[in-house]
């Protein structure tokens, strides 16, 4: 028997999909809920949590479905959540990368599993570790991805742009806030920290002097890169694989 969280924020469709999982012998539903915040309420406030998350990308609360996802595997790591969407755009695939999931999931369009027994194969899939992501959304996920390798910027909103062009420009934190007009320079330490976290800089260095840097030669050459262990430059190339950056 899988025990089943449901997080749809459609009325019309949440019920329905509850009915339809209610006549699987399988298929226990736990709770369907509307918003990310109360799948997150309900998987810590709770003895133990679902087998598996059923989750559409879209949610009416502040979270998106991914958002969500990752902050209750903070709790319960890899725990299975399939994520389903009608959704084409390309802050979800952003949120998707972002996240890091590599295991105990699948992602598909609602369009291609309609049906409540289409779906527990994929929910069998998650909690057994596998992934699976339908071939229309990877191919948007990599579009997204060598989209933003290329404009870096992109990423960023407009204070953190303004904030790493003078970072680049070699300015410091004091006179940085000296120049958008702020009283404390720890402002801009922490938008400098959201700028790593956008770039991934804080996933490859704990040294802020290192991160700085990455961050300037990625404002100036205008294309995200990553580095490895041993500080050796990588960028995406037009298919989306991390290949040898030589600096040009």
């Amino acid at each position: 028997m899988i025990n089943l969280l449901i997080v749809e924020d459609n009325p019309r469709l949440r019920p329905a999909i509850v009915a339809g999982f209610q006549n699987l012998p399988s298929v226990k539903v736990l709770e369907a809920f509307d918003t990310g915040e109360k799948a997150l309420a309900y998987c810590f406030d709770g003895e133990s949590p679902p087998d598996v998350i059923l989750m559409d990308v879209q949610l009416a609360g502040k979270m998106n479905g991914i958002e969500a996802a990752v902050a209750i595997r903070r709790e319960y790591p890899r725990l299975p959540v399939v994520f389903y969407s009608i959704q084409d755009d390309d802050d979800y695939y952003r949120s998707f990368l972002r996240a890091g999931i590599l295991s105990h999931y699948a992602y598909v369009k609602k369009s291609n599993y309609l049906l409540p027994e289409m779906i527990v194969p994929l929910l069998q899939d998650a909690i057994a570790g596998r992934s699976f992501i339908d071939p229309e959304i990877e191919s948007r996920v990599q579009e997204v991805r060598v989209k933003d390798a290329n404009d870096p910027m992109s990423l960023l909103e407009p204070n953190e742009q303004e904030v790493a062009q003078m970072v680049a420009q070699g300015m410091s934190n004091l006179q940085i806030a000296g120049r958008m007009g702020f009283r404390d320079k720890r402002t801009i330490s922490r938008i400098n920290g959201q700028i790593y976290t956008a770039w991934g800089l804080n996933e490859t260095t704990t040294d802020e002097k290192v991160a700085r840097t990455r961050a300037t030669i990625i404002v100036n050459c205008g294309r995200l890169l990553t580095w490895d262990e041993q500080g050796r430059p990588y960028a995406l190339d037009d298919r989306g694989t991390w290949v040898s950056w030589d600096g040009r």
